[in-house]
């Protein structure tokens, strides 16, 4: 066994303490900042030093890795027993043991095989289902008569609560196996912090979950996100990016939406790597070989996802049917500036003399800003049929001909912004994912705010 292996297993069985959370209340931080204390001062030597000390602890003399670790889930920890407002102690739980045995599920697979996609599907592989497990004995722990609820003889109790708990598990796995594909899998504690706060956060936002509904959710996206990178239109990171977006689109928004997002990450990543090679060869495709990261998905898909938590968070808070459309045109019309945007630029940049949007002077292929007719009809045909989804899929109320032309219309408002931005700030100001992400917000604001002033309230 590998020393990475073994301290992998070491930081497991550490993260197994916080099954004691529901019986220590108000103490459950206390093992933890117990651990912190004897590793930052108490362990300079000796086989557990050997244990959890990575290359630089043995530099120090100390376990620093262990105590920022144990440090992180003395936080979350509290954050969990704070009066008033607290973190679900099943989150607690469910980030910490997922987080630490989806480290040692990495470990045990990369000991036969390395690689990054390798690394995710271990860590997912063990992280996962511990992390509902955990939910499942904290809630036997914290309140005997659960016992019925997660048993073969209550099946009913058991679908209502197991949904809930698979769905927070998802959301802690994928967000730090993201964090921790970003950080090079080296800092533990932003991984299991980022991961404890946003599961805490969309857990907050759920109104109420399915078996069915989660259980779709998760094969789907999943399924989806590893043909996304076997076909090479997304990265290890951007595949996580998009599969986790896409799991929340299902959740707090609903399957339509999904569909709507799928449809632009399908066509758009298709769109990349139609004649790829020629793209190549004038100059105007996109790097890694057209597979596009996180921060390209967050560039397009980043104002979709906010209007999908305004749409949850105002069901949640009973804000009433107008806010709630209003947040559905403007994922649909931000979705639509991503796809026009997409489809102008990958299918423009196959035609010679494009032209400079602004001045409508003639400029080389990939120039930042220069447009085509066949790019521009290219990405009204793109904002078209996302209106044509959103208007059959989405809950978007009003006639047929507003809804259509209000999103279309935000689709190449969007398309627009993109190609004035490119050719004036673009480059040494701001760059390209930044550049979408104004398209998309421009997008979403036009056609939300012709459906508000259009309907009627």
């Amino acid at each position: 066994m590998t020393s990475t292996l073994r301290r992998a297993g070491g930081f497991a069985a550490v993260g197994t303490l916080s099954l004691a959370a529901p019986a220590l209340g108000v103490a459950a931080a206390a093992p933890f900042a117990a651990v912190a204390v004897l590793a930052a001062f108490v362990i300079t030597d000796g086989p557990v030093f050997e244990l959890f000390a990575r290359p630089g602890d043995r530099e120090d003399g100390r376990l620093n890795g262990l105590a920022s670790f144990a440090l992180a889930a003395t936080g979350l920890a509290l954050l969990a027993t704070v009066p008033r407002v607290p973190m679900p102690v099943g989150v607690f739980v469910a980030t910490v043991l997922a987080v630490t045995y989806g480290n040692l599920g990495a470990q045990l697979v990369t000991t036969r095989t390395d690689g990054p996609p390798v690394s995710v599907a271990g860590f997912a592989a063990l992280g996962f289902p511990v992390g509902i497990v955990g939910q499942v004995v904290v809630g036997i722990i914290a309140e005997p008569t659960a016992i019925a609820a997660t048993s073969l003889a209550a099946p009913a109790a058991a679908t209502a609560a197991l949904p809930a708990f698979a769905f927070v598990a998802a959301c802690v796995t994928l967000v730090a196996a993201l964090v921790r594909s970003v950080l090079h899998e080296r800092d533990d504690p932003v991984v299991l912090l980022s991961a404890g706060l946003l599961a805490w956060v969309f857990d907050a936002l759920v109104v109420d979950v399915g078996a069915v509904e989660v259980a779709a959710a998760l094969v789907v996206t999943a399924a989806l996100g590893f043909a996304s990178y076997a076909l090479g239109t997304a990265s290890v990171t951007g595949m996580l990016t998009g599969v986790l977006l896409g799991l929340l689109t299902i959740v707090l928004g609903g399957f339509g939406w999904f569909v709507v997002l799928i449809a632009f990450f399908s066509v758009g990543g298709l769109s990349t790597k139609f004649r790829y090679d020629e793209k190549r060869a004038r100059g105007v495709a996109e790097d890694n070989d057209g597979a596009r990261g996180s921060s390209n998905v967050l560039g397009n898909a980043a104002v979709a996802f906010v209007a999908v938590v305004g749409f949850a968070t105002s069901t949640r808070l009973s804000a009433g049917p107008v806010v709630g459309t209003a947040f559905g045109f403007a994922f649909a019309g931000s979705v639509a500036a991503a796809m026009s945007d997409t489809l102008s630029s990958e299918i423009g940049g196959l035609y010679d003399r494009p032209r400079l949007i602004t001045t409508f002077q003639p400029v080389a292929p990939g120039t930042d800003g220069g447009v085509t007719w066949q790019g521009e009809v290219a990405g009204v045909v793109g904002a078209a049929f996302v209106a044509a989804l959103a208007l059959f899929l989405m809950p978007l109320s009003g006639p047929d001909e507003v809804v259509a032309g209000a999103v279309v219309l935000g689709g190449v408002a969007g398309m627009t912004v993109d190609s004035l931005l490119g050719a004036t700030l673009e480059g040494d100001r701001i760059g390209n994912e930044a550049v979408n992400l104004l398209a998309t917000l421009t997008g979403a604001a036009v056609s939300g705010g012709v459906a508000l002033a259009v309907l009627p309230s």
